[in-house]
């Protein structure tokens, strides 16, 4: 019996070895990932690259309404954590776990900036390890509001919009200070997944979108239930216009 749970202790032993090997692995990957990229450019000379675009737009110059949209359904203590959110990234383990894939990334705003600026959309472990190393590097370098603003002006809003102030112009032929609450919540959820919700293409799965982009504001008190009927009475009022423009046209 002591030799039975003798061999077993080994076994257990040796897995452990064998995880903790792997792991090692993909993080001495991840990291090398990491440093190739900032080697090639660092974090100065690309958010210099980003702010001389044209259509970069400063965050004072954005609504609040919009800022408060997207804090809520991206990232709602991205004022209050670090690069990471131990939080959301324990419960995005259990997900994946859970289902045995990559099905979420519990990602901070810092490292969705990461990830634009600096690696491709691909997911896969050795990209999220990268995207953290590189997230930490940035919080290191620069302040939450630069932070958040440089993510406004590289997220992608589909139909080849790659800043806010493009999708504003793009969307709605106005600038982004310009912007109602109804174009601000349709706005702040299309990064999740551009291809399906840009509201040129799909504009049902946009609304849909908007709604839980709406509900996450309500749920974290920047605006009322009240409120939020308002704004999707405003979307549907849209609606129905741009359907009765398209009717009389044919």
């Amino acid at each position: 019996m002591k030799i039975i749970k003798r061999i077993f202790l080994i076994i257990i032993l040796l897995i452990l070895l064998v995880a903790l090997t792997g792991i090692s692995i993909l993080l001495n990957k991840g990291y090398n990932i990491y440093k190739n990229a900032i080697n090639e450019m660092s974090i100065k000379d690309k958010v210099a690259e980003i702010q001389s675009n044209e259509s970069y737009t400063k965050l004072e110059d954005l609504p609040e309404f919009y800022k408060n949209a997207v804090i809520a359904v991206e990232d709602r203590r991205f004022y209050n954590h670090g690069a990471v959110d131990p939080i959301a990234l324990a419960r995005a383990v259990l997900v994946n776990i859970r289902y045995w894939e990559l099905r979420e990334g519990g990602s901070t705003i810092t490292q969705q900036l990461a990830k634009n600026i600096y690696f491709t959309q691909e997911k896969s472990a050795l990209r999220k390890i990268a995207e953290i190393f590189m997230a930490f590097e940035l919080e290191k370098n620069l302040d939450k509001d630069t932070i958040f603003e440089l993510y406004l002006n590289t997220s992608y809003f589909g139909d080849g919009y790659y800043c806010i102030k493009d999708a504003s112009l793009g969307y709605y032929g106005k600038e982004p200070k310009d912007m109602n609450r109804n174009e601000s919540s349709m706005l702040a959820g299309i990064p999740n997944a551009p291809s399906a919700y840009c509201p040129t293409d799909h504009l049902d799965l946009a609304q849909q979108r908007q709604n839980q982009v709406l509900d996450k504001m309500v749920k974290y008190e920047y605006i009322t239930e009240e409120e939020k009927n308002e704004i999707l009475q405003e979307t549907n009022a849209v609606v129905e216009k741009v359907n009765q423009t398209e009717k009389v046209s044919e």
